[in-house]
């Protein structure tokens, strides 16, 4: 027994050990995980989980859910009994589980920031902002003038989600230089906990354990398109919220279809209008009275959309990822998604 207990704290200390040279060596980690272990890592898991036309992921946490309640209800009076037999147990489980989270998706937070490896200054000026901005602002208006009935009216999406989810793998790979967007059998889903998810305020999420993309089918709205594109990004290897937001956009800009197109620039304008009411209200209300009325529309029906699932849970899950995305070298937590616009702003310039 003694024997097994030191295979087993040698077990973990060889996992602590792995977590934290990819933690602390970002170059390493890019160039042995990122770019080596990990493609093909996807690849098998996309192999294996691509082709099942629901989400399996969603499955085997379900069935993980009724697992560990079967457990509790077989082991429960060894709780008090040997507290200390259930916590080794607990702890094995939590540890392995958590190993297995990082080594099959999670060391690609530790990688180099995107910024760094396409050599961009994501620090912009007041000017440039406004410069970017009001770029966006006619682009965004072509597109709704072309897409829409008229200046007052939201533009439509006439895809099926699963539409959208093929027309987003096909926007992939980026080809972009120093990006390293391998081909790969893409899986994106609509999550089985897609009513879960919007009470939780998520319009998405990658299982890391069957690399499947997981969107909620419950969304609306134009936002559909460049989440689904999003979520890719993370499947690619791309971590941080910014950088697949970021490459979320460009896919979806690449994609040959202008209601993608239209919702990557929606996506852009919305961070750039946050960005400078934050700094002047009074050039937030000059660049407002330039974009097309249906634009708000757009953005309406997507807010409304959340409004009505608020509800006093929602904070807490906020809160928990907020501090997940920390402890995983995030440092700004669930702002990160904000730190897009600085990667954003050259492509307007």
């Amino acid at each position: 027994m003694e024997r097994k207990k030191v295979r087993r704290y040698s077990l973990w200390a060889i996992y602590v050990a792995i977590w934290l040279v990819f933690r602390n060596f970002p170059t390493f980690t890019e160039c042995f995980y990122s770019n080596g272990i990990y493609p093909y890592i996807a690849k098998i898991l996309h192999l294996a989980f691509g082709w099942v036309p629901f989400s399996f992921g969603d499955v085997l946490y379900t069935l993980f859910i009724i697992g560990a309640i079967g457990a509790t209800i077989r082991h429960f009076s060894k709780i008090w009994q040997n507290p200390l037999w259930v916590l080794d147990k607990v702890v094995g489980k939590l540890i392995s589980v958590t190993f297995a989270f990082f080594f099959l998706w999670g060391f690609n937070y530790f990688r180099m920031p995107l910024a760094q490896q396409l050599e961009v200054n994501t620090q912009y000026s007041q000017q440039q902002l406004y410069q970017a901005t009001e770029a966006c602002i006619a682009r965004a208006n072509a597109l709704h003038l072309r897409l829409a009935d008229n200046d007052s009216s939201k533009v439509v999406i006439p895809f099926t989600n699963r539409e959208i989810y093929r027309i987003a793998s096909e926007s992939y790979p980026l080809n972009i230089t120093n990006i390293a967007d391998f081909k790969a059998i893409k899986s994106v889903k609509s999550s089985l906990y897609s009513t879960l998810l919007t009470y939780m305020g998520y319009s998405g999420y990658l299982n890391p354990f069957t690399n499947e993309a997981q969107v909620n089918s419950q969304m609306v709205g134009y936002s559909i398109p460049v989440t689904a594109c999003h979520e890719i990004a993370h499947q690619m290897g791309y971590a941080a919220e910014e950088e697949a937001n970021y490459l979320g956009y460009l896919a979806a800009m690449k994609a040959n279809n202008p209601y993608f197109k239209y919702s990557a620039e929606l996506f852009a304008l919305r961070c750039f209008l946050n960005e400078v009411a934050v700094l002047s209200p009074e050039k937030y209300d000059e660049f407002r009275s330039k974009v097309r009325q249906g634009i708000f529309e757009n953005y309406k029906e997507v807010r409304l959309f959340w409004q009505q699932y608020k509800n006093k849970a929602e904070p807490i899950f906020k809160s928990s990822y907020d501090a997940f995305l920390k402890a995983n070298k995030q440092v700004q937590g669930i702002n990160s998604y904000d730190l897009v616009t600085g990667l954003l702003i050259p492509h307007y310039l």
